[in-house]
């Protein structure tokens, strides 16, 4: 009797483990890990995120218009994972001086804008909001139209005073400047 109930346990531990994974897997492929780096004026900057893709579907507007990221509601920019950077020097966000470290970046899209804010709270994960009293600095970016890209890319490049953080997804494209202190 024992051992039918071990076995029978067992079973359901590697069927359960075997969901996990797969469900982990598929997950990972629909939206794939991406980073980038890029070293410019006296800075590195590193940014770590997931991939997700258009797939024929509406990814900003109103909720009642199915959209993928209805403005106004919190966005990770990104999938899966928050989205991290990682930068080397003391730096300007916004208005704001802060620290060389490492902080996560998340946007609230609106029409024609994007709100990015930058918080503390680096033991996030998954879909979970950022605790906002976290919240360290907020900028707004215009949005402007681009050639289609579909699966959503940040890049990084050399700005004017420190590095230019560029976003694209869709037709949309945004830019958040960071300076060097």
């Amino acid at each position: 009797m024992k051992k039918k109930l071990l076995i029978g346990l067992a079973i359901l531990v590697v069927l359960i483990v075997a969901f996990v994974l797969y469900a982990n897997n598929r997950n990972r492929t629909l939206s794939p890990p991406g980073e980038t780096s890029v070293q410019a004026n006296g800075m590195e900057v590193s940014i770590n995120y997931s991939r997700p893709s258009v797939r024929d579907r509406m990814i900003f507007g109103e909720e009642e218009e199915g959209a993928l990221q209805p403005y106004g509601v919190y966005w990770r920019l990104g999938a899966n994972e928050p989205t991290l950077i990682e930068v080397s020097s003391d730096f300007k966000f916004g208005d704001d001086d802060f620290p060389a470290g490492k902080y996560v970046i998340y946007g609230f899209p609106r029409k024609g804008e994007m709100e990015i804010r930058l918080n503390s709270d680096l033991r996030l994960w998954g879909y979970t909001e950022p605790d906002y009293a976290q919240d360290l600095s907020t900028v707004v970016v215009p949005v402007s139209r681009n050639e289609h890209v579909e699966q959503f890319t940040i890049t990084t490049e050399e700005g004017t005073n420190g590095v230019n953080v560029v976003f694209t997804w869709g037709n949309y494209k945004w830019v958040l400047a960071l300076e060097k202190q």
